[in-house]
């Protein structure tokens, strides 16, 4: 008797929800743990760790591994077309893995993947002589830098302190305003959809916590003020705390 290949039973027990992002972790069949999306038409199944095909590139976890390799050999060498083809079908599985483990609450995942994929775009930018190919990722970027930088903020609300959560948000605002500054749109900065929700994410903690300025936004008043005296008093009480 033929085995069923087809995936009804799947599909019939786990309803797609139009409303919400479907995702699950589970083990797959060597007890490994494997994410579960749930999309319109049918389940993806993401790998935990490398690619989330699960595919090896030669001996590379990555495409962007592979990249890496490859130039160190060769310092001058530019994307092929296939190439193009490869880091566009990684650029995606790392973003469905992404807002899975989002989804899942698995913070530092989220942004260990989101830090794939930005090296992926500056190796991008470094061998591509494509303008308009690099844009089409680039344009990206600030989306990645909003999931790394909540992703982050929560992994420090989880494990440290409010105030550390805060400061991961505004490092990531300071790198997303570099980016509007390169891009010579500092002046939408304020406005940007995505700046305002990290700035109401930032104040909510702020007010949920009963937290003030942290040390860190102290300092960089004091240093403005030309406050040195106690500049330096909050630049010794910042060291003290990040070497314990």
């Amino acid at each position: 008797m033929k085995r069923a290949r087809h995936l009804d039973d799947l599909l019939r027990s786990w309803e797609f929800d139009p409303s919400s992002l479907n995702v699950r972790l589970i083990k797959g069949k060597d007890d490994r743990d494997v994410i579960q999306m749930r999309v319109d038409m049918g389940i993806l199944q993401l790998e935990t760790t490398g690619r989330p095909d699960g595919e090896l590139i030669e001996s590379s976890e990555t495409y962007l591994q592979h990249l890496q390799m490859n130039r160190l050999g060769n310092p001058d060498a530019e994307l092929s077309e296939k190439d193009c083809n490869e880091i566009d079908r990684e650029f995606m599985q790392f973003y469905h893995r992404r807002i899975c483990w989002l989804r899942l609450q698995f913070y530092h995942r989220a942004v260990m993947d989101a830090d794939h994929t930005l090296r992926l775009m500056d190796l991008c930018d470094e061998m591509s002589d494509d303008p308009e190919w690099i844009s089409s990722h680039e344009q990206y970027r600030p989306f990645v830098l909003f999931h790394r930088t909540q992703a982050e903020a929560l992994g420090e609300l989880e494990e440290n302190t409010p105030e550390e959560a805060i400061q991961a948000i505004n490092r990531g605002l300071d790198t997303l305003r570099e980016f509007f500054i390169k891009h010579e749109a500092e002046e939408h900065f304020d406005e940007d959809e995505l700046i305002v929700r990290l700035v109401d994410l930032r104040e909510s903690l702020r007010n949920e916590y009963s937290v003030g300025q942290t040390l860190r936004e102290r300092l960089d008043a004091a240093v403005q003020e030309e406050k040195y005296e106690l500049a330096a008093q909050l630049r010794d009480e910042l060291t003290r705390r990040e070497t314990h």
